[in-house]
């Protein structure tokens, strides 16, 4: 690489104060400008900002109408999946917002940012975030589909 320590030689060695800026799940529309400006921080060099949206299809079959639902344990989770990233990544700044409630083909689902000294350490951690979001916090999607079928999905 460039020979500068990199996250995975001294995880949160360069990390802020307070990293976690913005955590939530909400039922508002989300917005891309809130969270980016969540993870501004004169030290990073890098900054990965990954935005879920709904889309018109899944699996071959045409989405009609999708809402999410989450547990009362939900922004605790996400809290969590959040520290364990800080842990493991020189994050100067993480932020991640969930929609809840219906919401229609083209909305924001979720919006998550990660600011680190430098770009891969900022993708990697980004993606960490967005996978562990997806894997390990308790919010539910469920799909109803243009020929009358329905599914919930883990999200």
């Amino acid at each position: 690489m460039d020979g500068m320590a990199h996250s995975y030689d001294h995880p949160g060695e360069l990390a802020a104060a307070n990293p976690i800026r913005l955590l939530a799940v909400r039922d508002t529309p989300l917005s891309v400008d809130e969270v980016f400006g969540a993870v501004g921080d004169a030290a990073a060099g890098g900054t990965a900002l990954f935005v879920g949206t709904v889309r018109n299809h899944d699996g071959g079959a045409e989405v009609g109408a999708l809402g999410y639902s989450a547990h009362p344990t939900a922004e605790a989770e996400l809290r969590r999946v959040a520290e364990k990233v800080v842990a493991d990544f020189p994050v100067r700044a993480l932020a991640a917002v969930h929609r809840v409630g219906d919401l229609v083909i083209g909305d924001l689902a979720v919006v998550v940012a990660v600011s680190c000294p430098h770009r891969a350490e900022a993708f990697a951690a980004c993606r960490r975030l967005i996978d562990d979001l997806k894997r390990e916090v308790p919010i539910w999607k469920h799909q109803s589909f243009a020929d009358g079928t329905e599914e919930w999905v883990g999200a």
